[in-house]
């Protein structure tokens, strides 16, 4: 049958039929949990995870998904067991993934972690079809690629980030023409009020200590050091087809105002909610309904304040890395994602200060472009193809030259 087709029959039975990839993160989890609050709104199609078997088949199980498809191959039989007598399809492996990207359904959740997540979603654009995307590195790594081959399919992206979110909520379908400034807020992460010598000193154990969001460590660790609000940067630029010079970034470390939009015509409009997923994943699944959920309520009386700083690029130069990259263009922010999810890693074992983290992003930077290696990219292939030259980068020089260890 053909998906088109079935994914029509789906919208006029008024039901929405989701796809999450990504399931057993803190996205997936999250998602599952607005699913859960919005009973008769949403049937699961597929759900997508890494390495815990136990968790993605509890999770088809109670949200009644056709097909659990795990990364790791060595668990699938584990997913299988947990799934007999289910009649829940179990499978396992990249194809497998592809493949569950691409089954019928009107919405697919993007939230696998890293790089791992590119092939994927880009797999799931179709006609007709919307993507909610919480993977930034397909827009990092293959913005303008992603955005032309999802226009050029009918295919709608939703930013289910929470400052993406917030933006496209601000704007409110207004031309990007009219916009002089778009403005991501960062809590400021751990780190916020330390000195740099403390910052450069940094634990893994105290950069995953976020005041404000429960996130996996990766992540976690790119908002310690506020590359995370670069990645959103960049992300934002392909979003909403907004230039470098018109984007901006506040530190505000209530995390109540995730996303602001000053207009032409003097407006500044904000979104503003507790610092929850639920909130802009209930947004896009509802899109362009609302879908209600257990979210707690702002009450500003009882916020009393709300504070905001300019961040500080001599503390945190992550930032002025990833803004560099950006402007610069092409393969640039594909070379700035590979290479600091190489650092990030090394960070967490142990292998590489904190400080480094953006010692080894910049040498990778820089060596690439004085080679060549960073021309604008056409194709998905060819994002693919720099990601690894420069993961490759990145280890040859972590390991010849141990920075800082």
């Amino acid at each position: 049958m053909d998906v088109q087709f079935q994914v029509n029959n789906l919208l006029e039975s008024g039901l929405r039929r989701v796809s999450i990839l990504g399931a057993t993160g803190s996205i997936g989890r999250s998602t599952a949990q607005v699913i859960r609050e919005a009973p008769g709104r949403f049937e699961v199609e597929a759900v997508v995870g890494g390495r815990d078997a136990l968790a993605l088949a509890a999770m088809a199980r109670e949200l009644r998904a056709r097909c659990a498809v795990i990364a790791d191959e060595s668990a699938l039989a584990d997913l299988r067991e947990a799934l007999a007598g289910s009649g829940i399809e179990a499978a396992s492996g990249r194809n497998a993934i592809i493949e569950a990207a691409t089954r019928p359904a009107d919405m697919v959740v993007g939230a696998i972690t890293g790089a791992a997540g590119v092939e994927p979603t880009f797999a799931a654009i179709a006609p007709g079809r919307t993507i909610a995307l919480a993977n930034k590195e397909t827009l990092v790594c293959a913005g303008e690629p992603f955005m032309r081959a999802a226009a050029a399919a009918g295919c709608r992206v939703l930013p289910m980030d929470s400052e993406h979110n917030a933006i496209f909520q601000a704007l409110g379908g207004a031309s990007p023409d009219t916009v002089e400034k778009m403005i991501l807020t960062a809590s400021g992460g751990p780190f916020r009020t330390w000195t740099k010598a403390q910052i450069d000193a940094a634990t893994p154990e105290q950069a995953l200590l976020h005041p404000n969001w429960l996130m996996g460590p990766k992540v976690t660790v790119d908002s310690a050091g506020l590359m995370n609000k670069g990645l959103e940067l960049i992300e934002a630029h392909h979003l909403f087809a907004i230039p470098a010079e018109k984007l901006d970034v506040l530190v505000h470390p209530q995390s109540i105002v995730h996303g602001l939009v000053s207009f032409a015509d003097g407006a500044l409009v904000a979104g503003l909610s507790h610092p929850d997923m639920k909130v802009p994943i209930a947004h896009c699944l509802g899109w362009p309904d609302r879908v209600p959920t257990t979210a707690r309520r702002l009450d500003l009386a009882e916020l009393g304040s709300l504070t905001f700083e300019r961040p500080d690029h001599a503390r945190f130069p992550a930032l002025k890395v990833a803004i560099e990259a950006l402007r610069t263009g092409g393969a640039m922010p594909t070379v700035l994602n590979a290479a600091n999810e190489i650092a990030v890693a090394a960070f967490l074992a142990g292998d590489l200060p904190f400080a480094n983290i953006c010692t080894l992003v910049e040498t990778v930077c820089n060596d690439m472009a004085r080679n060549g290696e960073a021309r604008l990219l056409s194709n998905i292939n060819e994002a693919l193809a720099v990601d690894h030259i420069a993961r490759e980068r990145a280890r040859t020089i972590l390991a010849q030259v141990p920075i800082g260890r």
